[in-house]
């Protein structure tokens, strides 16, 4: 018969149970009132029985896993609202109305439908709350780093590469300076996209406040659940994960030409800090 495995994460949590360092303690106690090793012989029978059922209980990992995931949680919790602090105070204030709205949303839903649970679908506000702050997070940074980026001295700085390669005296120099005319394009093509990303998002954050708004609506209007919840609330989720994945090609593009212009020492056209 097969023993199940042993995992050394689920091992080391068993370990820091309040249980079993209270019960060690027991034992150690006994064995020191009875001035007898019995008691820390059956210490160490019953720390063996302990270590080899409950870490491999299914059920005891689920609730390790479920303590792991709400530590996790908790510390996101944590970092989103230090994030808030360092918005400025147009951009908290629409992250403050939001949240607002969001619980707006559940006490009308409670108080015009008569019902004590929130649906699951209407619930995912508070995943769509967080992707708004998660949101404008990009959307205020993408901005700044546009601002930031002297884009003429990167279309200068093309043109003068562009007339350095026509005036090349050496097939070596040429290809140096084409090199540096791709990267200078890709630069500027980079612009253009990081322009079209900041829209993107822009029209993203309008999207999520406009839904709020659409759902509180649908709560105050038509109380009942069956109504309420046939709100598309799959489809503002599809958008948003589209446009975060939007975010990060994007980001791996900017990544990538920043490095090409440190390589170069082109630092004039990497962004301002």
């Amino acid at each position: 018969m097969d023993l199940p495995k042993i995992d050394l994460k689920y091992l080391k949590e068993a370990l820091k149970e309040p249980v079993n360092f209270w019960g060690m303690a027991g034992f150690a106690v006994a064995a020191a009132y009875t001035q007898h090793v019995a008691p820390l012989a059956a210490a160490l029978v019953a720390e063996g029985v302990y270590l080899a059922a409950v870490p491999a209980s299914s059920l005891y990992r689920r609730l390790v896993d479920n303590r792991q995931k709400a530590r996790l949680r908790a510390l996101r919790e944590r970092q989103r609202e230090e994030l808030i602090k360092g918005f400025d105070p147009r951009e908290r204030e629409a992250v403050e109305y939001l949240r607002w709205m969001k619980n707006q949303i559940y006490s009308n839903y409670r108080k015009f439908t008569g019902s004590k649970e929130i649906p699951i679908n209407i619930q995912s506000l508070d995943q769509r709350w967080e992707d708004f702050v998660d949101l404008l997070d990009v959307y205020r940074r993408r901005k700044n780093h546009l601002r930031s980026i002297n884009r003429q001295a990167v279309q200068n700085q093309l043109t003068q590469a562009e007339r350095a390669v026509e005036s090349a005296p050496d097939e070596r120099t040429r290809r140096v300076q084409q090199a540096n005319v791709e990267i200078l394009k890709r630069r500027m093509n980079s612009f253009s996209e990081l322009e079209r990303s900041v829209k993107l998002v822009e029209g993203q954050l309008q999207s999520i406040e406009n839904f709020f708004g659409l759902v509180n609506d649908q709560v105050v209007t038509l109380p009942t659940p069956e109504r309420v919840s046939s709100l598309d609330f799959e489809q503002l989720s599809d958008s948003i994960a589209m446009t975060k994945q939007m975010l990060e090609d994007t980001s791996d593009m900017m990544g990538s030409l920043d490095s090409h212009n440190r390589e170069l020492g082109n630092y004039d056209l990497l962004p301002s800090k």
